[in-house]
């Protein structure tokens, strides 16, 4: 169990230095590179199996044959193991707002309100207040296993680490003397390395409404509908659509007075059920097809937000009311600017986030980070997790604590090559379950095959 102290507010930026250093004595930096599974770590099969209950059985099993493809489609799934041993490891006891599953493909483009594309953090499932060092330990393990998968050595993803934690550092001493206020301001557009981001740049310009309209809808009887592919896209029952469009009056409510004004101006004409990513697969996940006074397209997302798989292991973070909510102000806490249609309703006494499914949002594939660009996406995202941190923590004494030396990069470098070698041997644990039928993975088309028998 993790206990997180508070922000010591009213002292100066050099006294909060002083502060995170003295936090070395007990935790001492170099601990952060070790990696040993405690005696005590559970079955990763069982920590996974208690994650998805709840889930939807048949679409559980397809979040089992995607994570079974490879060991970083493994670490995408598994928010929850890590979470265990993130928990059982050394932190230094300050707090503050993580995303909780920082991993290469969780940073991307989007939509800012003003239209301009942000590169930021997109992914808050998992957010809660806990340790910094969790989102930074998943985030460089990540980067280990995505270099391994695009074929680069070792070494080249221990560079990116090392980079990483460095471009973290560097930026929370900076961002340590700036006021709540200035923090919010702050945007990391990091212009000088925007090749790197080229590839996810130019689908997120593609990816707009109409384009995911055009793919996802069809003209029946002259209205669009929402194509049937099962069990990736299919239509709801009237009744649950009927529960998923009055669910809208609740979610308006969420949204400011401005934003409230902009979706009036669309009315819902359909719903369905859409499958997406790999560690929200079997949650409840409806697409709403909205059309506005010219006939534009607004695509919204309803996805069901479940607990933190971390809250268990934080008693000192108040519970949350809805998970929907905790989702949607954790994001707006932690990116520089955010999906002016984010809120959150309930469908049937569960927890839904409400947000724009297609609103120029674009992740890299880790097949575009070889070479040095693994590195050089190190640094952007290391920004990133800095600027968020330094928002809804105290920059000042963590970058204390972190210190200006390299002991802290080459730490956390050991420490994601070794945790990455335990994802490999976990992956490899799942794919022998299936193949011995504990473990049931089906792929899209043998689900779809399946519906079809069943006359679904």
């Amino acid at each position: 169990m993790i206990r997180c102290l508070g922000v010591r507010s009213g002292t100066e930026a050099t006294s909060r230095h002083r502060d995170g250093r003295r936090r070395r004595r007990a935790v001492p930096r170099r601990l952060h590179g070790e990696w040993h599974p405690s005696p005590q770590r559970p079955d990763p099969l069982a920590l996974l199996a208690e994650a998805d209950t709840g889930r939807l059985p048949g679409l559980v099993a397809l979040k089992m044959y995607r994570m079974a493809a490879s060991p970083f489609g493994f670490f995408r799934g598994a928010a929850a193991v890590m979470a265990w041993d993130l928990a059982a490891s050394p932190a230094c006891g300050l707090c503050c707002q993580i995303c909780g599953d920082a991993h290469v493909r969780n940073f991307g483009a989007y939509a800012a309100p003003d239209g301009h594309l942000v590169f930021d953090l997109n992914d808050f499932d998992e957010t809660i207040v806990g340790p910094w060092e969790w989102d930074l330990k998943r985030f460089a393990t990540s980067l280990v296993l995505a270099g391994r998968e695009a074929g680069a050595g070792d070494a080249l993803a221990r560079d990116a680490v090392r980079a990483l934690v460095r471009s973290y550092r560097e930026v929370l001493f900076r961002l340590g003397d700036l006021g709540a206020l200035d923090l919010l301001r702050v945007e990391i557009r990091s212009l000088d390395r925007a090749d790197v981001l080229q590839p996810v740049l130019a689908k997120a310009e593609r990816v707009t409404n109409a384009l995911a309209a055009a793919r996802l809808t069809v003209r029946r009887g002259g209205r669009l509908r929402f194509h049937d592919r099962p069990p990736i896209l299919h239509h709801v029952s009237a009744r649950l659509a009927a529960a998923v469009r009055a669910s809208l009056a609740d979610y308006r409510d969420t949204l400011a007075p401005d934003r409230q004004l902009a979706l009036d101006a669309y009315r819902p004409v359909d719903v369905a059920f859409k499958v997406v990513g790999t560690g929200s697969v079997g949650t409840r996940d409806f697409v709403v097809l909205l059309l506005g006074r010219r006939g534009e397209p607004l695509l919204l997302q309803v996805k069901e937000a479940v607990p933190s798989c971390y809250a268990r292991y934080l008693p000192d973070v108040p519970p949350c009311g809805h998970q929907g909510r905790r989702v949607a102000e954790g994001q707006h806490r932690m990116q520089s600017a955010t999906d002016p249609l984010l809120g959150w309703t309930r469908v049937h006494d569960r927890d839904f986030l409400v947000r724009q499914l297609a609103d120029h949002k674009a992740s890299l594939e880790p097949s575009d980070l070889r070479g040095d660009a693994l590195v050089r996406y190190a640094v952007v995202c290391g920004e990133i997790l800095a600027k968020s941190h330094a928002r809804t923590g105290d920059a000042a004494a963590i970058a204390g604590y972190c210190g200006s030396s390299d002991r802290l990069d080459r730490a956390l470098a050991r420490f994601a090559a070794a945790y990455a070698d335990q994802t490999e041997q976990d992956h490899l644990r799942l794919r022998a379950a299936i193949r011995a039928g504990r473990v049931r993975a089906s792929s899209e088309f043998r689900l779809r095959r399946e519906r079809l028998h069943a006359g679904g």
